[in-house]
């Protein structure tokens, strides 16, 4: 491509980045071998790549090219549902909706973001036996759209953790919280019931603990945002969300302490106390 000077035409990469997605679609339709899936996939990634060069080659507006990968990426969930492939389409859709968050610099709206994704995970790990018994196209997509979805909501809490990469504005950091946190209070309800809990002060009990141990949180959407993955993955012996669920939390627990505009002495003390808690926990 690069010999034959197709990098000069915007139109040849487009047409080029269509090709390459259609023969990448077509190959995992009519073929089922190792091989032949990873090349299909490297055409899949690389017919994104071209399509990409060449709207900005021919000066598209960046919010149609996300919109575009979008509905492409859409439009290959619905036709394939080979494993990475589907895993890469999700990611690409979430993406895609990140950048135009980024391109309109209406960084709030993450919050939004991060609340459908949560919700949307939620749905997706409790209607576990309801979507892989539906049908066999879901029960194909039910698997990476569920890892997808952990990475997806991951990249959304991420700008929300570390503070100066996105100019989120402070005063709405609750807003996904509230969100995050009364998903992780339904679930507790959900557990309460599984665990045969049928006292009703231990009930009661249970959700001041738990909406106490949330509530320092509301300004940290990253950090019930992990416990919300590990709660999920719990529930359904997901061992490879729970892992993620477990370091991402550490994670931003470290990044939290980290961002605290306080001496070392106070930050000292809030671990020392918050470490006595635990222990007596």
């Amino acid at each position: 491509l690069l010999i034959g000077g197709l990098y000069n035409s915007g139109i040849g990469l487009i047409l080029f980045g269509i090709i390459f997605i259609a023969v990448a679609l077509w190959v995992n339709k009519v073929y089922d071998r190792i091989l032949i899936d990873t090349v299909s996939i490297s055409f899949f990634i690389v017919g994104f790549v071209l399509i990409n060069f060449g709207c900005q080659q021919l000066n598209v507006d960046e919010n149609l090219i996300c919109l575009s990968f979008i509905l492409i990426a859409i439009t290959a969930l619905c036709l394939m549902q080979n494993y990475l492939m589907s895993f890469i389409s999700v990611l690409i859709i979430t993406g895609s909706l990140l950048t135009l968050i980024s391109l309109n610099n209406a960084y709030d709206v993450i919050h939004l973001y991060v609340s459908l994704i949560a919700v949307l995970m939620t749905f997706c790990f409790l209607k576990e036996a309801t979507l892989i018994t539906r049908g066999k196209q879901l029960s194909k997509l039910y698997g990476p759209l569920r890892i997808a979805l952990v990475f997806s909501f991951l990249a959304g809490l991420l700008p929300l953790a570390i503070k100066g990469i996105v100019p989120v504005s402070p005063q709405y950091l609750w807003l996904s919280s509230i969100v995050i946190i009364t998903l992780i209070v339904y679930l507790i309800s959900r557990l309460v019931k599984v665990l045969h809990v049928t006292q009703k002060n231990y009930k009661v009990g249970i959700y001041i603990i738990t909406i106490l141990a949330l509530l320092p949180t509301a300004f940290s959407p990253a950090i019930p945002g992990a416990v919300l993955i590990i709660v999920l993955s719990y529930m359904i012996n997901y061992k490879t969300g729970a892992v993620i669920g477990v370091v991402s939390f550490l994670y931003f627990l470290v990044q939290f302490y980290y961002d605290l505009n306080y001496t070392l002495l106070t930050k000292s003390v809030l671990l020392f106390s918050t470490g006595i808690l635990f222990i007596i926990l």
